[in-house]
């Protein structure tokens, strides 16, 4: 390398120093120099690198090259968002609305956005801590396998020794981040606590900031950091649109990027969503046993009772599993361990649902919000290590959650509104193979029953791809609300059973179509370029687009899934298992049904004096258990028992029920 030595006169010159200031700074051995006589000399290159490691903080954004427009290392809808965010910011605009789909680069997005934007720090606000742990991570230049600056060639070495330097709050304290570029936190510790950390800073901290997931963003704790940093410009990102509050997407809407052109793009999985379609529905309502037609089921999957029914319905289960592990099956032929994710109406319905992938030889687990925190780790730790098959979860694994492998979606819960269907279905859009539409491996499913009415959200989804104005503010009012805690857990049922009871179906034929709508010219044309700098037949470009676009046109027909076999150890096992949840569960309603606490001692201590229990719900527990025991098994021990002694059991449960309530009743009104 050449070298371009330069005096001082030149030197003071080129940094914009006065000469006195220049020799202190020398001396002092903060500026590269060397002595040649009595004259200083410099190199014109560590110059530079000494302007960019010293620039003001203030300045970095605005003063560093960063190659982000032309750099054919970040994905298209990352360059066309920040093009779009700065002409926003220059013309004058203070919030900015941006969405790209899960898998699409959201992260990198608020990686490159600063430069040229920000003329300050930056705060990135995430919505909880496994979002705002791998931003930390993207965005940490020590991070060499990680960073997203150097992995993207989005800076050059030399201009990362001066920074970009990140902190988290909970790294350091004020002066810390006094020091940094940009500060990343999740809401909570910013938000709630505030005189922790909000009301230390001062109101003109930020420049900019960068909200991650911003649907979340009309909860108090939010407003309270925007009215903080009132001058601050606010760059609103999200992969779902859909606020859970009903209140209107805060921000000027500057940027989307369709589903559909990542799909055919190859950054998010190609999605086929099948409907396991009836021929024969029998079930029991208020006591009449009929037989439905598919054109009276199609004609019924509008009502509530009857979606709500189907999704609770042991035969409806069965059929949904079945078919999607013939799903998952077909994927598996690559080689690649593709898995399942499954969603359920409750705790109780996610057992059932658990038992039936098991029965049939696959490993399964269920995660929710009532699992202790070690426990809810050991079953990640399973489905990222590849030992379960199946999860299934109930109000669990959203937002942050990644795991390519995931394929298969499975839902046996109806979905009200858009909102919680796509954020579902978003759990398998990520692919295993970046960048590639056509790889076998990017394929996903989605599983459910025609009965749930989910075909209407799918329609619903494609509408908002049309993009839409009107249909765009109906979405971002809001999605559906959870179920209180006590819905989810099962504890707030008054009832084991259901008004509507399946007996049985009969299930030939599946509906499928394609998740993504039609795509047009320009993806067309974007996508043979991609192919033909890859070496490979641009003409596919045409037909992976045909395909699609004939996919989305009509509903189609497929033979359904063969039965699975149930495997009769392993029903014994589950049945064995499900019986004692639901023993469990039933001794939880006992104690509803007579206004017991569970920790309370009023029935081992006077209703039920000698149970030997140490408080309420073991002494519930036990006294279920016993009432099981006289009905079922002749005296035998639980491990003798059979499968079908367990049904029977089971079955029993509201009697079981129904009796223990009318015991506890008639002992607290002697007691009482």
């Amino acid at each position: 390398m050449s070298h371009s030595w330069i005096g001082t006169d030149e030197a003071a010159e080129y940094l914009g120093l006065g000469k006195t200031k220049l020799y202190e700074l020398t001396r002092e051995g903060r500026i590269p120099a060397k002595q040649v006589g009595k004259k200083w000399m410099y190199e014109r290159e560590e110059l530079a690198e000494w302007m960019r490691s010293s620039r003001p903080l203030e300045d970095y954004f605005q003063g560093t090259a960063a190659n982000i427009e032309t750099n054919s290392n970040l994905r298209d809808p990352q360059r066309d968002a920040y093009i779009q965010a700065v002409t926003f910011f220059e013309g004058g605009g203070k919030k900015a609305l941006m969405q790209l789909p899960v898998g699409c680069g959201k992260t990198g997005l608020a990686a490159i956005l600063p430069f040229g934007i920000a003329n300050g720090r930056v705060l990135i606000i995430a919505p909880n801590l496994t979002i705002k742990d791998e931003l930390y991570k993207a965005l940490d230049i020590t991070n060499r396998q990680k960073c997203f600056w150097r992995r993207m060639a989005v800076l050059a070495d030399k201009d990362m020794k001066g920074g970009p330097y990140v902190c988290t709050l909970d790294s350091g304290n004020l002066s810390v981040c006094e020091k940094s570029h940009i500060v990343i936190t999740n809401i909570q510790q910013l938000g709630t606590n505030i005189d922790k950390w909000l009301t230390r800073f001062p109101d003109e901290f930020f420049d900019l900031i960068i909200v991650d997931e911003a649907h979340h963003g009309a909860a108090a704790s939010w407003k309270r950091v925007f009215e903080k940093f009132p001058s601050a410009k606010v760059a609103n990102l999200t992969a779902t649109p859909f606020r859970s509050d009903r209140q209107e997407l805060d921000g000027e809407l500057i940027f989307r990027y369709p589903f559909k052109s990542a799909s055919i793009k190859g950054y998010i999985k190609k999605l086929k969503a099948s409907y396991v379609a009836p021929t024969e529905l029998t079930f029991t309502l208020k006591g009449k046993e009929r037989t439905y037609t598919l054109e009276e089921v199609l004609k019924m999957k509008e009502e509530e009772w009857f979606s709500r029914g189907v999704a609770l319905s042991a035969p409806c289960n069965v059929s949904i599993v079945d078919n999607s592990l013939q799903k998952l099956e077909q994927l598996r032929q690559t080689g690649t361990k593709h898995q399942l994710i499954a969603v359920a109406c409750s705790i109780n319905h996610a057992q059932q649902i658990r038992s039936l992938y098991k029965e049939r030889g696959y490993e399964a687990a269920i995660i929710h919000s009532q699992l202790e925190g070690d426990e809810q780790d050991a079953v990640m730790r399973d489905l990222f290590n590849g030992t379960l098959d199946c999860i299934v979860q109930v109000q669990m694994l959203g937002e942050g959650f990644d795991h390519p492998k995931l394929s298969v979606a499975a839902i046996f819960r109806p979905f009200r509104t858009l909102a919680p269907y796509i954020q579902f279905v978003g759990r398998i859009l990520r692919v295993v193979v970046q960048n590639d539409p056509t790889h076998p491996d990017n394929y996903g499913h989605i599983v459910t029953h025609v009965g749930m009415n989910l075909d209407e959200q799918l329609k619903r989804f494609k509408e908002f791809e049309n993009d839409d104005q009107k249909f765009w503010e109906e979405v971002t009012g809001g999605k559906e609300p959870d179920p209180p805690r006590a819905v989810v857990s099962g504890e707030a049922r008054m009832k084991l059973g259901e008004d509507m009871v399946v007996q049985s179906e009969i299930v030939e034929r599946v509906f499928e179509e394609d998740f993504s709508t039609a795509e047009d010219s320009d993806i067309q044309q974007d996508l043979e370029k991609k192919l033909e700098a890859l070496g490979l037949d641009s003409t596919l470009a045409r037909h992976i687009v045909e395909e699609s676009r004939q996919g989305s046109r009509n509903r189609t027909s497929a033979r359904a899934a063969e039965p699975f076999s149930v495997i009769p150890a392993k029903q014994w096992q589950e049945a064995k298992k499900r019986l004692n949840e639901e023993a469990k569960r039933t001794a939880k309603l006992v104690l509803n049904r007579t206004h017991l606490k569970p920790e309370g001692v009023e029935l081992p201590y006077k209703l039920k004096p000698g149970i030997g229990a140490r408080n309420n719900f073991i002494a519930a527990f036990q006294m279920v258990n016993e009432a099981i025991a006289k009905k079922v098994g002749g005296g035998r021990k639980r491990p003798e028992w059979s499968t079908e002694e367990f049904t029977i059991a089971m079955r029993s449960l509201p009697e079981v029920l129904n009796g223990l309530v009318r015991e506890v009743k008639r002992a607290q009104n002697a007691e009482g």
